[in-house]
């Protein structure tokens, strides 16, 4: 009996070992590493962790005041996008941060205006179309308006005698 087990035992070992010597060259292939950091073939940017420095570094090049430092742009822009989407709840509980971190509170109200008055430039399909109006608005809230086009001349009205006219 004793040289039964022995024996199954070591046909399952040689099974075993066939296995594993068939998929070894597999697996060889499949590991082979490849670098995390690659920068992508198709020109793409390679992170938008540089983008976000260069848009606190500007946003306080331009605005130089508190509205300008990172931690203001990073609350009131969300601040902002919260309110345009009608999330009010979360909208003021970033405003709370907002106001904890000392930002200028009149900067919040004047940049959705900017982005009420410029809400013709937001594609609603568009995801980063309204990230990109905030910002600006952000960035300059007394942006102008784009003048609306001139209204048609009205036809000339005929005379009709206005019967309450004292003459």
């Amino acid at each position: 009996m004793c040289h039964r087990a022995f024996s199954v035992a070591l046909s399952l070992c040689v099974a075993l070992g066939l296995v594993a010597a068939a998929a070894a060259p597999a697996l060889a292939q499949s590991t082979e590493a490849k670098p995390a950091d690659q920068a992508p073939a198709n020109g793409q940017a390679p992170a938008k962790e540089p983008q976000k420095i260069d848009e606190y570094a500007e946003a306080q090049k331009v605005l130089g005041g508190p509205a300008g430092n990172p931690e203001c742009l990073w609350a009131g822009s969300r601040v902002v996008g919260l309110l345009w989407r009608t999330d009010l709840d979360t909208a003021f509980r970033h405003l709370d941060l907002y106001d904890r971190f000392g930002c200028p509170s009149g900067h919040i109200q004047a940049a959705f205006r900017c982005l009420l008055l410029h809400s013709n430039n937001i594609d609603p399909k568009g995801g980063d179309s309204l990230n990109r109006q905030v910002n600006a608005c952000w960035l300059n809230p007394t942006m102008q308006a784009a003048a609306p086009a001139a209204p048609a001349a009205p036809a000339p009205a005929a005379s009709v005698p206005n019967p309450t006219a004292n003459h």
